[in-house]
């Protein structure tokens, strides 16, 4: 097969779940199969690694997105006789009205649909404008759990259940266990505090309910028999700046708001911390607790979506909207240490399972499956 990858992600979105997905899957599907020939969509600069994997490159523009996601792209991609065209960001920028194009969709998940004020308004347009296009003109779906292909065929029931493909998530290599002690003190002397603390990673949209957890810490911390701090790690603009200002106001110092850490900073981060918090109200996969439990770190997170897919019985799940239990959740891993020991264990064994080699196995077996059901077979 000659298979095109819609790769500008990796450059445009680099740093985040879209952008890091993008680029562990195309680094090893091109590294794994030898059999198919790849050619990537690619803007801004070269990423020596890629080259070095030889596909064909067809460089564009991440700006006048139009021009080229309708015009230029899907014109050069008729004229290589591509067999399938990967596009991993949600479908968006789906080229419509090339019927002789066979496309192929990452939906990561369907937030939009089913909680639209947490997300930005243009997107939140463009999303609820295109999806139903996007889904009809897809010869095949992946999408990241099985939670999130129930969704898919909640909302779209018309489409072939047998041509959605669950392909998990996984972490990158960075990701594993570093001496805690050492980790905890270039924490400590990063960020100017002596204590132990607890941490969150993620963005500040109301769905990751970080405001829960900051207020469940609030009622945990005058139990605790010492000293905590809360990490809160994330961009801060927007709702994160709110947050800030919330925090700001109570007049409390132990709560830390560290803005935007460097992917290579957050093993250390996870590996210090007395456990990880992540009580969000909604995820298509959840990729923060995974990188938690392949550091070893204990994890509280949330009992719906597709978390306890992914953590299984290796973390304490919570009742995402219920304060008093994510509060004594903390307490308990705070004091317990037998329990934080058992839960890192587990933690740590259920991250061995997933992997970017397996994710892009189960994807390159999806692109055979999805082109053998084509009509022109």
């Amino acid at each position: 097969m000659k298979i095109g990858i819609d790769s500008r992600s990796i450059n445009l979105h680099s740093g985040t779940g879209i952008g890091t997905y993008t680029k562990n899957l195309v680094k090893e599907v091109l590294t794994l199969d030898n059999k198919n020939k790849y050619t990537l969509i690619w803007t801004g600069e070269m990423i020596k690694e890629f080259n070095n994997l030889n596909p064909d490159f067809i460089m564009s523009s991440g700006k006048h997105g139009r021009f080229f996601e309708n015009i230029y792209i899907p014109e050069i991609l008729n004229s290589k006789d591509i067999d399938l065209y990967h596009i991993p960001q949600n479908g968006m920028g789906l080229p419509f009205g090339y019927e002789n194009l066979n496309y192929v969709v990452t939906i990561h998940d369907l937030i939009p649909y089913i909680m639209p004020q947490t997300v930005g308004p243009g997107y939140l347009k463009r999303f609820l404008r295109d999806m139903p296009n996007i889904i009809e003109n897809s010869s095949g779906i992946l999408t990241v759990s099985e939670f999130s292909k129930r969704d898919i065929l909640r909302f779209f029931k018309g489409y072939p259940e047998d041509k959605i493909f669950v392909t998990p998530l996984a972490t990158s290599e960075i990701y594993k266990p570093l001496p805690k002690d050492t980790s905890l003190k270039i924490v400590q002397d990063k960020f100017n505090f002596d204590s132990s603390y607890l941490l969150y990673v993620g963005g500040f949209s109301s769905r990751k309910n970080v405001k829960g957890l900051i207020d469940a810490f609030l009622k945990a911390k005058g139990s605790f028999s010492k000293k905590m701090k809360l990490l809160i790690v994330g961009s801060l603009k927007d709702d994160g700046l709110n947050l800030f200002k919330y925090v700001e106001s109570l007049n409390i110092d132990d709560i830390i708001f560290t803005g935007y850490i460097e992917d290579s900073v957050l093993p250390t981060l996870y590996s210090g911390a007395t456990a990880f918090v992540y009580p969000s109200y909604y995820e298509g996969f959840g990729l923060p607790p995974l990188e938690a439990m392949s550091c070893k770190t204990p994890v509280i997170t949330s009992n719906v979506t597709s978390i306890p897919e992914v953590t299984k019985d290796s973390s304490i799940l919570i009742e995402p909207s219920d304060i008093l239990n994510l509060s004594s959740s903390i307490f308990e891993i705070v004091e317990n240490e037998k329990l934080r020991l058992d839960i890192a264990e587990k933690g740590y064994k259920r991250s061995l399972q997933f992997s970017w080699r397996q994710t892009a196995n189960k994807t390159i077996s999806a692109y055979s499956e999805i082109y053998k059901s084509l009509d022109i077979i």
